[in-house]
């Protein structure tokens, strides 16, 4: 794909905050930056449009297994959302707490009900949602 040049004027204080968060996420340079902040704004953009697209993502979350029923609820959950669901991933971190990665595709809205209902069981101490088209 050609590549396009263009010029951008933001403030200098903007620039040296941007700058110092480049180094810390280990870009090389503003441009591969900028293209993810697009790519990611117009994804944004898509879903909010186009209502409800079809998506592809996973949503990780960390609990603590000792919770009672909780895994069980995790699972008669991920049993009601088979038609986005492609695999689990579940591993044990240590004594207290399981990491479960869940890969999805389908659509936005009932992706996002999933990590919706995933994030707020209670013993789910954080969970996250990425999705891409």
């Amino acid at each position: 794909m050609p590549l396009v040049r263009f010029s951008v004027s933001i403030e200098k204080e903007l620039v040296k905050k941007f700058e110092k968060f480049l180094k810390l996420d280990n870009y090389k340079n503003r441009s591969k930056a900028i293209t993810d902040l697009i790519n990611n704004y117009l994804l944004e953009k898509k879903i909010s449009i186009s209502g409800n697209p079809t998506v592809a993502g996973v949503i990780t979350m960390v609990y603590n297994h000792h919770k009672r029923f909780l895994t069980e609820e995790i699972t008669h959950l991920q049993h009601h959302f088979i038609d986005v669901i492609i695999s689990t991933q579940h591993i044990h971190l240590n004594e207290d707490k399981c990491l479960e990665i869940v890969a999805l595709k389908g659509k936005y809205d009932r992706i996002n009900e999933l990590y919706t209902k995933l994030k707020s069981l209670k013993g789910v101490i954080n969970a996250k949602l990425i999705i891409s088209d």
